[in-house]
């Protein structure tokens, strides 16, 4: 299907954008952008008069299934959070509610312009099948864990499950499934096994996701169960920060690093996942943005799961983010607001390897999100970057579309019945709730 939009705002990236512009799509490709409106018929021409075409949203760090969740322990420390409210929910998962929990979150973030995420969970077949079923991508992967020194891959069950969702699913859906392989942190698991994981990730070319220095805690008791070493130290010594060929890997969290761990990680080509809401309510702390940039270390946005956001808001991070390290630093300079915008679009499409989507450019894949700029909170609109940054509102998208594909336009999703997810749910939550 080809389709032209018209008289667009268009955001090119985080440097350009037109103030009045066309772009066309012709099935899954981004075919033209400019001032004019470009030759040849169109199945379908949009009046976006009044309306801003961005680049879509990546979501580079997230547990969808934890959507059931949202509200849980919602006063507690990270520690507590995990042991007394996540830990006991998790158990009474099943694949079902998995694959309702992934649809939830889905939803949400399609309704905010978000095209992609990253999953690192478990049941992820579920998550595969919920992510195929409405169109969206996803990068997920099955998350390992081993306590003993002993521990090895060799069977293990969820090393087993990680291997064969790669095998059924790598690349999936003209390349909208891409399997990545986890160690959930370094505190929660093995030298020996961590090699071993890094072993088959990097001998079969996939990313990596894990967490790393989210709390204060986590960084020094690791620092003092392993000779000094810092977790960045620890996962590279065991290959699981080192890059693939082609593959990379995603730190989230990242909020107590080192200078030295931060030029490890720009080294290695390691994305950090940026997670300021998540931080902020879990008090884990403030991640240093800008010192990272100005070592080199790629970064993107996540949202983390509802269970800590509590939203999959991808706008909500690009806010935070622009306004708090302002705070922090007490630099209103201190990170250009483009830079941000950047961070939620084609910064978190690289950290996938999703090379050719993020901007708005003739080649790359037609991921693109309409935004209503007469809502009265966005007029007037004196630049793009700002008004997401500061002004935009969740409820401002009127479009998300994946891959030329519309996902989601003025108030109707096209892909997944939300009043029928709305009733496979409530009964789930009253049961997490009672």
């Amino acid at each position: 299907m080809t389709i032209l939009f018209k008289n667009a705002a268009v955001m090119i990236d985080g440097s350009r954008w037109l103030a009045n512009g066309c772009a066309a799509v012709d099935g899954t490709k981004i075919t033209y952008v400019g001032e004019s409106i470009p030759e040849g018929r169109f199945d379908r021409v949009i009046d976006c008069a009044g309306k801003l075409l961005t680049p879509a949203f990546y979501n580079i760090h997230c547990h969808s299934a934890m959507t059931l969740f949202r509200g849980l322990g919602g006063d507690l420390p990270l520690q507590r959070w995990l042991n007394e409210k996540i830990y006991p929910a998790e158990d009474r998962l099943n694949p079902e509610r998995v694959r309702i929990g992934s649809t939830l979150a889905i939803a949400e973030m399609i309704r905010g312009g978000t095209v992609s995420f990253s999953d690192m969970y478990f049941f992820c077949d579920e998550t595969v099948k919920a992510v195929l079923d409405t169109g969206m991508k996803v990068n997920i992967s099955r998350c390992l864990l081993s306590f003993s020194e002993d521990s090895t891959v060799k069977g293990d069950s969820r090393f087993d499950e990680a291997v064969e969702l790669a095998k059924t699913y790598h690349n999936a859906g003209d390349g909208r499934m891409k399997i990545d392989m986890s160690v959930h942190a370094e505190y929660t698991n093995k030298a020996r096994y961590c090699r071993e994981v890094a072993d088959y990730t990097h001998a079969h070319d996939l990313n990596m996701q894990v967490h790393v220095s989210e709390t204060l805690d986590e960084h020094e008791e690791c620092k003092a169960r392993n000779h000094g070493m810092t977790p960045v130290e620890f996962l590279l010594d065991t290959g699981i920060l080192v890059p693939s060929a082609t593959g990379t890997a995603t730190a989230a969290h990242c909020v107590w690093l080192s200078e030295g761990d931060m030029e490890l990680l720009a080294e290695n080509r390691v994305t950090v996942a940026h997670n300021p809401v998540s931080n902020l309510k879990l008090a884990s702390g403030v991640a240093n943005l800008p010192l990272m940039l100005k070592k080199g270390v790629r970064v993107g946005l996540g949202t983390d799961g509802a269970a800590s956001n509590n939203a999959q808001s991808m706008l909500r991070e690009l806010q935070t983010a622009a306004l708090i390290h302002k705070g922090v630093t007490r630099r209103a300079d201190i990170i250009p607001t483009g830079t941000i915008c950047d961070m939620a679009m084609s910064g978190g499409a690289i950290a996938q390897g999703r090379h050719d989507c993020g901007v708005i450019e003739e080649g790359k894949r037609a991921d693109l999100v309409l935004w209503d700029l007469d809502a009265i909170n966005n007029i007037p609109m004196a630049e793009p970057y700002s008004t997401l940054a500061y002004s935009a509102a969740y409820g401002d998208v009127t479009m998300t579309m994946c891959d030329g594909k519309i996902l989601y336009e003025n108030g109707e999703y096209k892909t997944l019945d939300v009043e029928r997810l709305r009733a496979e749910a409530k009964p789930i939550l009253a049961h997490y709730f009672d």
